[in-house]
């Protein structure tokens, strides 16, 4: 898949606006992010909604957009997001791939089930939805799942999930998707944008067997009561909701 990526240079008053523009960018295709640049599938660039969007927001000059080769985008994402100090010695290597464990977004999600332990993991068939570089399903394959589909919309994300299995000993299903098969699921884990969080809210009730949990992350307090609301209406109750860095993590029951 070929990416562009949009420079920009950033001068905001507080360092938590950066992530609300991050966000914004997010809702016109925009996927992956490193400093002052942003990433987006070339197909899905639209330069009048980039425009509209930075002549709207104030602290914001886009610098230049191009074309982004494979490997420098790869090299430019490595980079920054090298990984360390991983539980139970992962060995995670990102690629392009969103995932190697320093997001809050992802440290929720891991510290939840290690905190649960493999007891609670124990037999579960676990989905990661939206895998980047298969983090999540791999940890939960180690802490004792009895299977994981991992499911990405970009073809470099599920190479990346299935070489991360394999350099980690453990079995992941790796599927190239928008959306994931329905199938019946112990516990799925969707850390990805509140639009697509919300579309697939009932797809996610429907997969979930009496007993089993939606864990859903990437996303701000203020999305938090829509997710909420499409989770009651989808038929789930709410566990618990934890923040951390200014990013949201809910947790669901299907009863």
């Amino acid at each position: 898949m070929l990416y562009s990526v949009a420079h920009f240079e950033y001068s905001f008053a507080d360092d938590w606006r950066q992530d609300l523009f991050e966000q914004s960018l997010a809702d016109i295709g925009f996927d992956s992010f490193c400093g002052p640049d942003a990433y987006i599938p070339s197909s899905a660039l639209d330069m009048e909604a980039l425009h509209a969007l930075v002549g709207s927001t104030e602290g914001v000059t886009l610098l230049a957009v191009e074309n982004c080769p494979d490997s420098n985008w790869n090299a430019a994402w490595e980079a920054s997001n090298l990984p360390s100090g991983l539980p139970l010695d992962m060995c995670i290597v990102p690629d392009c791939a969103f995932g190697s464990g320093t997001h809050p977004t992802t440290r929720m999600l891991m510290d939840q089930m290690l905190s649960l332990g493999g007891g609670f993991m124990s037999g579960r068939r676990v989905l990661d939805n939206g895998c980047g570089s298969g983090i999540l399903g791999i940890l939960a394959a180690r802490l004792g799942a009895s299977s994981v589909r991992a499911v990405d919309m970009d073809e470099k994300s599920v190479a990346s999930t299935r070489a991360n299995a394999e350099r980690n000993a453990v079995r992941v299903e790796a599927l190239l998707g928008s959306v994931p098969p329905e199938d019946n699921y112990d516990l799925i884990f969707s850390n990805i944008h509140r639009n697509v969080l919300l579309a697939q809210m009932p797809l996610y009730a429907r997969c979930l067997g009496p007993g089993g949990e939606l864990w859903l992350s990437g996303f701000y307090e203020a999305d938090c009561p829509p997710l909420e609301e499409a989770a009651r209406n989808a038929g789930l109750v709410q566990l618990s909701a934890q923040s951390q860095d200014g990013w949201w993590m809910l947790r669901f029951l299907q009863q």
